[in-house]
């Protein structure tokens, strides 16, 4: 169980191991390329004897700033290598692994840090806390604190900055607040982190962003709001899915509004990604609705993917949404 690993460390989860590979879920966020980096970071640092790779879809540029983000490799071919141990990342379910899944599943250890809802842990060994704010305060958890770098720092902050909405989501702890102290006192530009990796965006995602407001609308009587769009729309506005970060939060912002519902479409045959997001006050499990679509997250935040015409898909998650607020009051 997690819980009976409170007090680990990662030098105790590489000791004996010459080769190591780390990955994180697909279409990689803030959360998990800094829990991934600040990994890799770590041991190729201080275990200079360990075989060290780190395995992720391609990542947003704004992340590139991160250190050694220029070896992040993608899992390629069938000749594939067995690693000793696999660190997975802010993500404990093999199918959001992506292609990395098949290095997981020759490795011959494996080990889990993640901060998700759910039944179904991945490794032998997990340091799973769903109330963390996000898997880079658990990995900030797991280091010495004397070994972190101002380069490892910057990747846990950045991860923790990212998945708190800088600090203002509900997963925000003391314990959260400390470590962000902590780390500033490395030396990181903390300021320029959040601006560039959580404020700042290009002009088209501006255009999209303002377009998706105008799309939005409201049902139950204004409790909840949604908004869906295709890929059609995304190819006007030349604009990619790792673009759209941040929509789903604004939408939850407005006035009124318990839970927020997103829905943007990732390959042309019709699939897309639904993302929730729940206002601090509302008591709904967004985790427990998601896993009913095969999903999953947090109580506040959680999505899934579903194949559907978007109008019906919007329908049936406004449905399972409202009969959940009801059952609340």
């Amino acid at each position: 169980m997690a819980e009976t690993i409170r007090q680990m460390s990662l030098d105790n989860v590489l000791k004996g191991h010459r080769s190591v590979a780390i990955s994180g879920h697909v279409r990689p966020d803030g959360d998990c390329v800094g829990s991934c980096m600040s990994i890799y970071n770590y041991i190729s640092t201080y275990y200079t004897d360990i075989d060290v790779h780190v395995y992720l879809d391609p990542i947003p540029d704004i992340y590139k700033f991160m250190k050694n983000t220029d070896k992040i490799e993608q899992v390629d071919g069938e000749d594939l290598p067995v690693f000793d141990l696999f660190i997975c990342v802010d993500c404990h379910e093999a199918s959001r692994l992506g292609a990395a899944a098949k290095i997981f599943k020759l490795a011959k250890h494996s080990f889990c840090v993640d901060h998700h809802l759910g039944d179904n842990w991945l490794c032998e060994e997990n340091y799973i806390f769903p109330e963390a704010s996000s898997a880079c305060e658990l990995v900030g958890q797991i280091l010495p604190k004397e070994r972190i770098t101002e380069e490892i720092a910057e990747c846990i902050y950045t991860g923790i900055v990212t998945d708190t909405g800088v600090f203002q989501y509900e997963s925000t702890s003391p314990d959260t607040l400390r470590m962000a102290a902590e780390l500033m006192e490395t030396g990181i530009p903390f300021s320029r982190i959040v601006d560039e990796t959580f404020f700042q965006k290009t002009y088209n995602q501006t255009r999209i962003f303002g377009y998706a407001l105008l799309k939005a609308k409201l049902h139950m009587d204004g409790r909840i709001i949604s908004c869906y769009l295709t890929r059609a729309e995304l190819d006007e506005y030349m604009v990619q899915p790792k673009h759209l970060e941040g929509i789903a939060a604004q939408l939850r912002e407005t006035k009124g509004v318990d839970v927020a519902l997103f829905l943007y479409q990732t390959d042309p045959e019709g699939s897309f990604k639904a993302s929730t997001r729940a206002s601090a006050d509302c008591k709904i499990n967004l985790a427990e609705i998601c896993a009913n679509f095969g999903g999953g997250g947090h109580a506040k935040a959680a999505g899934f993917q579903i194949k559907m015409e978007p109008e019906k898909a919007v329908e049936k998650i406004v449905s399972a949404v409202e009969k959940a607020l009801d059952r609340l009051g």
